[in-house]
């Protein structure tokens, strides 16, 4: 990790590197992290950070994955972080009830995959004969926020028949 600035951004400045589930445990900094940012950060704040986060993931991501020779390797949790962000600052003010929620439904629209984030998924796969570029880059950090669009979605659902 510490053999490239990339490295540190794309394994979730270390929580990649988890032995067990690493992408559980980037989700969880990324959410631990947002709550100690949100104290800093207004909406606009928020967008921009998320914005100039997923710019810098997208060369960050694409770089550890050329260096590790893998298109999409499991050490690589910034995309959770991003997208945890993203459902985060759109659920909140939220207890911590609709937080967990929040959580546990985004891990596993991204563990499993189901209907739009399997697409997303598969949309930029290495194809024979092409090198890890940016392309993959992009996939990692694409179908994170398909799942972080999904978990939305069933969110403003429970909401809405909650409230009707």
């Amino acid at each position: 990790m510490l053999r490239h600035p990339a490295r540190w951004v794309a394994l979730g400045f270390g929580s990649g590197l988890s032995p067990f589930a690493p992408g559980t445990v980037g989700t969880l900094w990324g959410w631990a992290s947002f709550l100690v940012l949100d104290h800093w950060l207004d909406a606009t704040g928020w967008a921009l950070f998320i914005l100039g986060g997923s710019l810098l993931g997208l060369w960050a991501c694409t770089r550890t994955a050329q260096h590790l020779g893998v298109p999409d390797p499991g050490a690589i949790v910034w995309d959770e972080v991003l997208a945890i962000w993203l459902v985060m600052w759109l659920v909140m003010p939220a207890g911590l009830w609709v937080q967990l929620a929040a959580f546990a439904l985004f891990r596993f629209f991204d563990a499993v995959k189901p209907g739009p984030v399997h697409w997303a998924d598969q949309l930029f796969k290495l194809r024979p004969g092409e090198a890890i570029g940016w392309r993959q880059g992009l996939g990692i950090l694409f179908d994170d926020f398909v799942a972080a669009g999904c978990t939305l979605l069933l969110i403003a659902i429970g909401v809405a028949a909650w409230n009707w």
